[in-house]
């Protein structure tokens, strides 16, 4: 039925054939196809059944009115698409493959399985044999191969998703207890996927001449395509975003701006994005990459970009590709550890407990690059900072806090700087030691004062000695505030009631009325 149908397709002039070459995928944007994709559905390859019982005629006036729908401008003029690679000469196989792909730009609706049935089938099976043959590196792409190839990629792959309401209604989309959402259609956008892999991947593609089709404007509906909602879709892209990145080196700075603004409306506008953990996937490949010293450019993405990701609530969904990132860049150079730890001390969340426990954990792994040097600029604001965790009253911020005595390294810098450290440290134990309701805090403070005793024993009686006068002070300022009150109270009840004056009684004195 089908090649009955392509048989009646008319031949195009050698003219026609070179204009559509000349074309750019652009002339076809994204969101007209977009629009257009239930009209070709209904009327592309469904428009052979209903063509049987006329008459020639008609047949012939219908699949002209079709042809134009099914194939685009790049249709090669009497190669049948359902003809095996292996039936043709290889002289005649890259216009076979221009045709296979020129008839994978029907799209049809996955939301109804029993709706295109066949026709679905037939596109399935074209793909899979485009998979084959570009995985199979025969031959060179030619340049209108490479121009159907990316209009095929821009029909199926690029378009607008709906407003993600569950991300809204759950609260920055830190609810792990919700099911992904899977894209009905993934069976063929999958092998879409994969058939762009391998072509981007391919030893055959010219970057020089595919870089005028693999453009800007192609890059950037990509990385909007990171925002799907099914993972699967995600962890495509990002394959083929990084293989793209190594692969055509002149886009590179545009791919680095483009992630930078995709970090920038996260962070500053929407704080709503499904694809942030594989963006930062790709960039964490990125930055191993990087030359030494790095640049500037790279020192700026690390200050206004990285540290402010810490700042959204959805933090606990990328976190761990964010600290890997951070780690790559203290790796390539240490200096710029103090610019992270002040970073994270100026987006410190207080109000925030599982978000605390995060940045102290990161904390001790960029502490473990840090030398002295660099440790002195910051144990002042640093160790503040974690005493006021220690003194937490929710029992995993406290105890995290608490287990950065347990790495060596630390304790190295700590015993070289005792001097400044302990008498930040040594008051916010004693309280702990004095008040903390958790037994596991309590146990883990007195066996952190022990070792603190063990380390200098006379600097901590010194500084235990200016915690009790300084606590002595605080109670008699205490004392002296409370007196004062009580004098003014006292004083304002024996004043007479002047105007529309109201006297508030205090509670207990109403009482002994």
């Amino acid at each position: 039925m089908f090649k009955q149908f392509l048989s009646k397709l008319p031949r195009k002039s050698a003219k026609s054939d070179s204009a559509a070459k000349q074309e750019s995928p652009r002339s076809n944007s994204p969101r007209s196809q977009s629009n257009s994709r239930a009209g070709s559905s209904g009327s592309g390859l469904e428009a052979s059944k209903s063509n049987g019982g006329n008459s020639s005629s008609g047949r012939s006036n219908s699949a002209r009115r079709t042809s134009s729908a099914v194939f685009p401008a790049s249709m090669v003029a009497g190669i049948e698409p359902l003809l095996p690679f292996k039936d043709v000469p290889n002289a005649e196989k890259m216009n076979l493959f221009v045709s296979k792909v020129s008839l994978c730009c029907v799209t049809f609706d996955f939301t109804d399985p029993s709706k295109n049935t066949v026709e679905k089938d037939v596109k399935r099976q074209t793909l899979l044999e485009l998979v084959d043959f570009v995985a199979s590196r025969s031959m060179k792409f030619s340049e209108p191969a490479i121009l159907a190839m990316c209009r095929m990629c821009a029909v199926n792959l690029f378009r607008d998703f709906p407003p993600n309401c569950r991300f809204n209604s759950s609260g920055g989309g830190e609810n792990d207890d919700d099911e992904p959402m899977f894209d009905p259609a993934w069976p063929h956008l999958q092998l879409v996927y994969e058939l762009l892999l391998k072509f981007v991947t391919s030893s055959c593609l010219d970057a020089k001449i595919a870089k005028k089709y693999i453009d800007h404007s192609f890059i950037l509906r990509l990385l909007d395509l990171l925002d799907s909602e099914d993972p699967r879709e995600r962890d495509c892209l990002k394959t083929i975003l990084h293989r793209t990145y190594g692969k055509f080196m002149v886009h590179r700075p545009f791919i680095r701006k483009s992630i930078n603004n995709v970090f920038y409306r996260f962070v500053f506008e929407t704080e709503r994005h499904n694809g942030i953990a594989e963006i930062l996937e790709i960039y964490g490949s990125i930055i191993s990459g990087f030359a030494l010293p790095l640049k500037e450019e790279h020192k700026i993405f690390l200050r206004r970009v990285l540290i402010p990701l810490h700042r959204p609530k959805s933090l606990g969904v990328y976190f761990q590709q964010l600290s890997y990132c951070v780690a790559q860049f203290i790796e390539k150079e240490p200096k710029l550890a103090t610019i992270v730890i002040q970073g994270l001390l100026n987006c410190w969340p207080v109000t925030n407990s599982q978000k605390e426990v995060m940045f102290l954990g990161l904390l001790e792994e960029i502490l473990e690059a840090v030398n002295m040097m660099e440790f002195q600029t910051i144990m002042v604001p640093l160790f503040w900072r974690i005493g006021c965790c220690i003194n937490s009253f929710h029992f995993q911020v406290a105890e995290r806090a608490l287990f950065f005595w347990n790495n060596d390294h630390i304790v190295n810098l700590v015993a070289h700087n005792r001097q400044e450290i302990l008498p930040i440290i040594l008051p916010v134990l004693e309280r702990n030691a004095q008040n903390h309701w958790n037994p596991g805090v309590l146990h883990l403070t007195l066996n952190l004062r022990k070792m603190l005793i063990e380390m200098d024993d006379e600097l901590f009686a010194s500084c235990y000695a200016q915690f009790k006068e300084e606590e002595a002070n605080l109670s008699l300022a205490s004392e002296k505030r409370k007196e004062a009150w009580d004098r003014l109270e006292k004083a304002a009840r024996l004043q007479p009631i002047a105007g529309n004056a109201v006297l508030v009684t205090p509670y207990a004195t109403s009482l002994s009325c």
